[in-house]
């Protein structure tokens, strides 16, 4: 059977579209899902509420066995949209260790890895574009 994508189904209340949607979403789609809340002191010196997450940035978890716990990201996995993050990790049966995955949702950003020169010129271009609208 072909893999079928249709933007209609984000407009549908049924969990089964909902979850179709995420699924069968192209990788340029699935990359939005992987926008995560920035800190308080993040948002305040940006003038945005989240970015997309990327090996380097910190964060902490918000949500699960390991809340409160922070740490640099290790991997991102685009295709599954799960995060791994350092020093977080699970025991499997044979007692070899593996990064836990995580949600995106259920993380904030803390520290931004500034290594990479395009990302800080578009955030630092969008926050000039919010501070004129605020100034209009």
């Amino acid at each position: 059977m072909k893999k079928e994508f249709s933007t209609s189904w984000i407009g549908s209340k049924q969990p089964r579209k909902q979850r179709k949607y995420r699924h069968n979403a192209p990788l340029h789609i699935k990359s939005k899902f992987l926008h995560v809340h920035l800190s308080k002191e993040l948002r305040a010196k940006y003038g945005r509420r989240c970015i997309r997450i990327r090996k380097g940035d910190k964060v902490v978890i918000l949500r699960g066995d390991n809340k409160k716990h922070a740490g640099r990201v290790e991997e991102v996995n685009v295709k599954k949209s799960y995060v791994f993050v350092e020093k977080v990790e699970q025991t499997r049966k044979d007692g070899s260790k593996s990064l836990k995955q995580l949600e995106p949702s259920n993380l904030m950003i803390i520290e931004l890895d500034t290594s990479d020169k395009k990302r800080m010129k578009k955030l630092t271009k969008e926050q000039d574009k919010s501070k004129e609208k605020a100034k209009i």
